[in-house]
């Protein structure tokens, strides 16, 4: 069966309207703030599974999952500010510092685990940072380089492991955050209603200005992007449109030629962010799972405890308040998920406990667009280091 576009994107949004009706109607999944979209997506990705396994195969069109991410990632940087991001500062400096120190030791364990399996140790940061920390765009990026190291079927290694730390990140993320705000006995600031953006007024909301802001920072993002490709420099894809975006942002901040509003620029996010989840998760090959032998789920698993343990640890870190647990919820689905997973997962606790301003403004800047750039360096770093330990051992 081939589903078009059209009809895929359809199904992505029967899926968020399963989910919501999901939530509504099992009390444990709104306790666990699993967000609409993984709740219904997963049933859809599941009854897929289950076709595939008895020879049934759906051939979806996701032509349009792409678009959607990039422009998911766009508003992301149109709303990275210089000086909003100074007021978040500090969080975001704590944030980018225990996600690099959290993929260095999701590599460490990775390759540890593996070398005890009597597997490459590059199999490591395959089911650690690459994976986990990076997601599907950097596993897909950076599994050539993995097979170059010897490592057969690193891509597929790679985007396997992706697909099961969206599955788990999905579930456990929220329900992290909703731990800590029921322990610690934690509300929502009072102030935390007034935006955290610049205090100018917005203007009236006029989608077709912003629309065709958004589409001139993909066409030209996707330009950046492949220039920096040409140079040898392996980043995700959403890279070009998103810095493009922030470079606007920040200009209009001081000539106010494009007039963006974040009003107007938050209800787009909210409208496309659960059809890009639904998606994503809707298009799953849970059967890529099964390729995974017993010693890389094992692996992953042993990689999914330890994360969650760290990140809960980091909540202290990240100031002990209301805005801590719902960063430290974005942070977890960050290092075992992807951006717009964490950014769901958090929608998910601030619909019902409340707005957390700093929280939003650090994780989607830190885990969209800082991380990436460190994660690169960070996985070039380990391939460096395990060639060395391997010519020293060997």
């Amino acid at each position: 069966m081939k589903l078009s576009a059209i009809e895929t994107v359809a199904l992505a949004a029967l899926a968020v309207a399963l989910g919501a009706w999901i939530r509504s109607r099992l009390p444990w999944v709104e306790r666990l703030h699993i967000p609409a979209s993984i709740a219904g997506g997963l049933v859809f990705a599941i009854v897929n599974l289950a076709l595939h396994q008895r020879g049934y195969i759906v051939d979806f069109d996701a032509s349009l999952r792409d678009p959607l991410m990039l422009t998911c990632f766009s508003i992301i940087g149109f709303n990275s500010s210089f000086r909003v991001l100074r007021r978040g500062s500090k969080l975001i400096v704590l944030l980018l510092v225990m996600a690099t120190l959290g993929g260095s030791l999701q590599n460490v364990i990775g390759s540890a685990l593996a070398k005890a399996f009597g597997l490459s140790v590059f199999v490591g940061p395959l089911a650690g940072s690459v994976s986990l920390t990076g997601g599907p765009a950097t596993s897909q990026a950076f599994g050539a380089t993995f097979e170059e190291l010897g490592v057969q079927g690193a891509a597929t290694i790679a985007i396997a492991s992706a697909t099961f730390g969206i599955a788990i990140s999905g579930l456990v993320a929220g329900a992290l955050g909703g731990w800590l705000i029921k322990r610690h006995s934690l509300t929502s600031a009072p102030e935390a209603t007034v935006s955290s953006n610049t205090p100018r007024v917005d203007p009236p909301l006029d989608l077709g200005r912003h629309a065709l802001w958004i589409a001139a920072v993909l066409g030209a993002g996707a330009v950046l992007s492949r220039g920096i490709a040409s140079t040898g420099v392996v980043m995700p894809a959403y890279i070009g449109a998103m810095t493009l975006a922030a470079i606007v942002r920040n200009a209009d901040d001081k000539w106010h030629f494009a007039r963006l509003s974040e009003r107007t620029l938050e209800r787009i996010f909210t409208a496309l962010l659960p059809m890009f989840i639904g998606m994503a998760m809707v298009t799953l090959k849970l059967w890529e799972l099964e390729k995974l032998a017993f010693a890389l789920t094992v692996i992953l698993c042993v990689q999914v405890v330890i994360t969650i343990a760290y990140c809960a640890a980091c909540f202290r870190l990240f100031g002990g308040d209301y805005n801590a647990a719902v960063a430290t919820a974005g942070f977890c689905g960050v290092m075992l998920g992807i951006t717009p997973n964490a950014m769901a997962s958090m929608e998910a606790l601030a619909s019902k406990h409340g707005p957390a301003p700093r929280a939003f403004l650090a994780v989607p800047v830190v885990g969209g667009f800082l991380l990436d750039f460190a994660n690169s360096l960070l996985i070039t770093v380990t391939i460096a280091v395990l060639r060395l330990v391997e010519h020293v051992g060997g």
